[in-house]
């Protein structure tokens, strides 16, 4: 999102800005069974994952406005943006060893609690291992090892939960895998990039979380919806693409067909790098426009 460590200030602005457009892509999954509030609600209900199985715990969803910033924001920020601003999620980088914004003193889990008992819904996202071929990053410390992208995702995956779960995040919550731009039509970082993905979705699944995916629609997405057009299994149960300075829409990605992750598991980020004030608060954002899973508190 911001400019924030050598390397993740290339990919992160929305978590790291490339090209003026990152994007998620979709796989085809069935039917939501829950149907989502406007605005300030969300519903629950058991989302299936791509083989048609679904969660025991109930997913939350929610459909309307949220932001994304990479330095949670305080308390009473996020108080006043609560009462004025049109925004009712907010996404939080809170794990994986290539977040950038690393300390962030302010998410907690007594933050966590404050946040959702005033309304608002939360965004988790995990900064993993990227792909080997990032784009834009001269250097990458943080990349997926091609001859043990599997094992990574098995371990990051458990990192995730584990991270989670310790902010009180319970299972059925949304967990979003964050994949910023690469180079997938090379083989040797497409192949291990998609190993690591799936296993890191096996596991999060495994778990009784839900494993979702943001990237850029042009790279990680359009990967992505490939390989579930290919019949690909272990594939996001939702998604979050970034595109931006287009008008937002969860129903006119280039990348994604009409079946492709719909029913509320769709986001798009928009917009990014804009500063707003609210209440008195000033802060550097992303705009999404959702209609998705979100943590269960």
């Amino acid at each position: 999102m911001t400019e924030r460590s050598s390397f993740i200030r290339y990919v992160h602005r929305r978590r790291y800005v490339l090209a003026g457009a990152l994007t998620l892509t979709g796989l085809l999954l069935p039917a939501v069974s829950a149907t989502a509030e406007t605005g300030s609600g969300s519903g629950s209900g058991a989302i299936a994952d791509a083989s048609g199985a679904t969660r025991a715990a109930a997913t939350r969803l929610f459909k309307g406005q949220g932001f994304d910033t990479c330095e949670t924001p305080d308390l009473a920020t996020m108080r006043a943006w609560r009462t004025s601003s049109p925004y009712r999620a907010v996404g939080v980088y809170f794990g994986g060893r290539a977040r950038a914004c690393k300390s962030q003193r302010n998410l907690t889990r007594d933050w966590v609690k404050q946040t959702g008992a005033d309304g608002w819904n939360l965004l988790p996202i995990y900064v993993g291992s990227q792909s080997p071929c990032v784009k834009g990053a001269k250097k990458n410390p943080y990349r997926i090892d091609a001859e043990r992208a599997g094992a990574q995702g098995v371990s990051e995956g458990k990192d995730a939960v584990r991270a989670a779960s310790a902010l009180g995040m319970t299972k059925g919550s949304a967990l979003y895998l964050d994949m910023e731009a690469y180079d997938a039509r090379k083989a040797s970082c497409a192949e291990p990039t998609l190993t690591y993905i799936r296993a890191w979705d096996r596991q999060v699944r495994a778990e009784g979380y839900l494993p979702a995916f943001y990237s850029s629609a042009d790279s990680g997405i359009a990967h992505i919806a490939q390989a579930a057009r290919a019949g690909t299994a272990d594939l996001p149960a939702a998604v979050w693409y970034a595109r931006w300075g287009v008008k937002p829409t969860l129903t006119a990605e280039p990348v994604l067909r009409a079946g492709d992750w719909s029913a509320h598991r769709r986001i798009h980020q928009y917009s990014g790098a804009v500063t707003e004030t609210h209440g008195g608060h000033k802060l550097s954002i992303d705009r999404d426009l959702i209609d998705a899973p979100v943590a269960r508190l």
